[in-house]
Parts: structure tokens; C-alpha cells; sequence
């Protein structure tokens, strides 16, 4: 029976399948992406944390070495090139300088983010807020940061303006500016939209094979919005293929079984529901499992 406390069941939705193409991608949770041709790794925020939701909402958070550590071990993360943050809420970029500092990366992302990134010590040098369009090499990628919105009515949806030193309360890691990331492999392109919301306009001009669309909340919206978000990121670029992220429960830990929000938070159903009914395929990716955004 549903309850505003019961949770969406998986099991009737397509499911990623493990595939090893010459680039493979891993969902780690959230908006949590890592790519890999076995020359040049890059990874999409790096929220490993996931404290419990006692501990978020009322004492101070940050990162916690140990898991973050465990965490990259069993991806297989040895050495990123970059980390790109996209926006500086707690779940995305508050583990992102300590992935950095492990992996030898730079950190990708808004002033905001730089001041997560200083405030936990990471160098100046190893810290990069690049202007909409500028494109961003690294190997064989291409990464591009283009402006985007929030899911509507974000928590702290400030900016962090001076170098925030963790532990801290979870509403000090305020938003910054809000990105969709272009991510260009040799003449293909993959988009990451870590969050339910657009900048109308702001993909014209882009294509993409692949769409990582974040649909955190959007079960909460109304059908034109559902249909502005599909418009204007998935069609815009031309992607056959979606995979939603930023779905799952973030205050549970990364190695338990993921799990939706409850019904009282969003309801994964309603989005699903719509994006099944879109002209493309739409598949829900497993944690830490290896799949090919293009196929083999």
C-alpha cells in the first residue's frame, strides 16, 4: 500500500546492463558518475559520505576519509584528472577536494565549490572555475560547464563566499551556480544534468548521445515541467538514450542496496512513468556496476 512513507519499487523499470566498451561509466549514487577509457579518468561530483539523515539534519557534516577512501578502492579509482562538481550542495561537493586529494585531480566547478576546496586545503593551483563554454581538456574528454537551474526550492540556495572548513552544518554548503556538464569523448557527446531543473537555451548548439538526468524532485512538479526538463535537455541535444540519476535515498549508505526517496520526499513513479513515455530508451543504472554509454 502506498504511504507518504513507504518507498517506489524498482522492479518494474529497465535496469542498466553491464557492458565494457572502450569507455565505461560507473553510477556511484546521486549525481555521482565515473568515467574511464583506461587512459584518463574523470568523475562527476564524488559524494561518498552519505551521512544518515540524523546526523545531516542536526550536527555538523563533512567528509569522512575512511569512506571516501573504501569507496574508491572498490570503483577501482587510483588517479582522476579532474573532479567536476555540479553545484556545491553538500551532496555533490562536499567530498570532492578529499577525492581530489586522493586521486591527484583538479576540482571543476563554481566559486562556491573553490571555497569547499580551499577550506579543506586543497591548493589554489589544483582548483579550476572555468566561464560557461570554455571547454576543458583532459585525454580524450572534452568537459564544458553550462549554466543550469536547481529542482525548484532548493535548500540553501546561497553562495559559499569565503573558504568553508568542515566540519559544518549542512545549510553552509550552499548551492553556487548550478551546471550541466558537456561532456565531449573524440566526436561523441555525453550530457550529465545533475539536478531537475534547465537554463532554457543553454544546450543549443550541443549534441549528445547520452543523457544523465537528474530527476531529484521531479516527481513533486507538474507535467509542463516534466516536459520543459525533457525539451530542453534531452531533445535539444538529440539523446536516444536517458539514464536518471540523483534519485536514490543519500542518506543511506553507498553499500547498502539504493533505494528511492519516500513517497512524502518525491515520487520516483511519477517520473518514471514519464520518462518511459518519452521516444527514447530509459534505463535506471546499478551501483558500481560497468556500463558502456555507447555500447560496445
Amino acid at each position: 500500500m502506498k504511504t507518504p512513507f513507504s518507498r517506489p519499487d524498482l522492479s518494474p523499470y529497465p535496469r542498466e546492463k553491464p557492458s565494457d566498451g572502450s569507455l565505461r561509466v560507473t553510477f556511484l549514487g546521486v549525481s555521482t558518475l565515473l568515467f574511464d577509457d583506461g587512459e584518463t579518468a574523470i568523475m562527476t561530483d564524488g559524494f561518498f559520505s552519505r551521512p544518515g539523515k540524523l546526523k545531516a539534519l542536526t550536527s555538523k557534516i563533512g567528509p569522512n576519509r575512511a569512506v571516501v577512501t573504501r569507496s574508491l578502492e572498490r570503483a577501482g579509482v587510483s588517479e582522476l584528472a579532474a573532479v567536476i562538481a555540479v553545484h556545491s550542495h553538500y551532496d555533490h561537493a562536499m567530498d570532492t577536494p578529499l577525492v581530489a586529494s586522493l586521486t591527484g585531480a583538479q576540482v571543476i566547478g563554481s566559486t562556491s565549490t573553490a571555497n569547499i576546496a580551499l577550506g579543506q586545503g586543497l591548493p589554489a593551483d589544483r582548483i579550476q572555475t572555468p566561464a560557461h563554454g570554455e571547454p576543458l581538456k583532459f585525454g580524450r574528454f572534452t568537459v564544458t560547464l553550462l549554466p543550469s537551474e536547481h529542482s525548484p526550492k532548493p535548500v540553501a540556495p546561497g553562495v559559499i563566499s569565503e573558504p568553508l572548513t568542515p566540519p559544518a552544518r549542512l545549510g553552509a554548503y550552499e548551492m553556487g551556480e548550478c551546471y550541466t556538464v558537456h561532456i565531449g569523448y573524440d566526436d561523441r557527446g555525453i550530457v550529465v544534468n545533475g539536478s531537475a531543473g534547465w537554463v532554457p537555451g543553454a544546450l543549443d548548439g550541443y549534441e549528445a548521445e547520452v543523457v544523465y538526468l537528474g530527476i531529484g524532485g521531479m516527481g513533486k512538479q507538474s507535467d509542463e515541467f516534466r516536459s520543459t526538463l525533457w525539451r530542453e535537455i534531452v531533445a535539444t541535444v538529440g539523446a536516444r538514450k536517458v539514464v536518471p540519476i540523483h534519485w536514490d535515498d543519500f542518506f543511506r549508505p553507498l553499500d547498502r542496496p539504493l533505494v528511492p526517496l519516500p513517497y512524502f520526499a518525491d515520487d520516483l513513479t511519477k517520473s518514471m512513468d514519464f520518462l518511459l513515455s518519452q521516444e527514447a530508451d530509459v534505463e535506471l543504472p546499478v551501483a558500481w556496476q560497468i556500463t558502456s554509454p555507447f555500447g560496445r
